[in-house]
């Protein structure tokens, strides 16, 4: 296939119903339920076809690790269970990643 030219490729993505944008985006995260993505000063376009709209990210990113979310209600669950403070009953859920089983198990060992 030979070389083409981004104004042919757009002309020629424009007949086929595809609408590519570029976006001035300064960062974009992508949160998972353990860790966050975090591009900054990323490449983004956003492509149009058929109604559907995707986008695309390329660049650097920084994976960071997010801390687990622990209720109260899990916090008073452990220390009941364990018969702890509140205090032991959240750092063992802190390392047990939120797993109940888990911290009340380190707790009854």
């Amino acid at each position: 296939m030979l070389p083409m030219n981004p104004k042919q490729m757009k002309k020629m993505m424009k007949q086929m119903g595809i609408e590519m944008e570029e976006l001035d985006a300064e960062e974009v995260i992508i949160r998972t339920s353990d860790e966050e993505l975090v591009f900054r000063n990323p490449n983004v376009s956003k492509i149009s076809a058929r109604g559907v709209e995707t986008f695309q990210v390329i660049g650097e990113y920084e994976v960071i690790k997010r801390a687990p979310q622990i209720s109260e209600e899990d916090v008073k669950l452990i220390m009941e269970q364990a018969n702890v403070d509140e205090e032991t009953a959240r750092r063992a859920l802190e390392e047990a990643n939120g797993d109940l089983a888990e911290a009340l198990m380190k707790l009854q060992e």
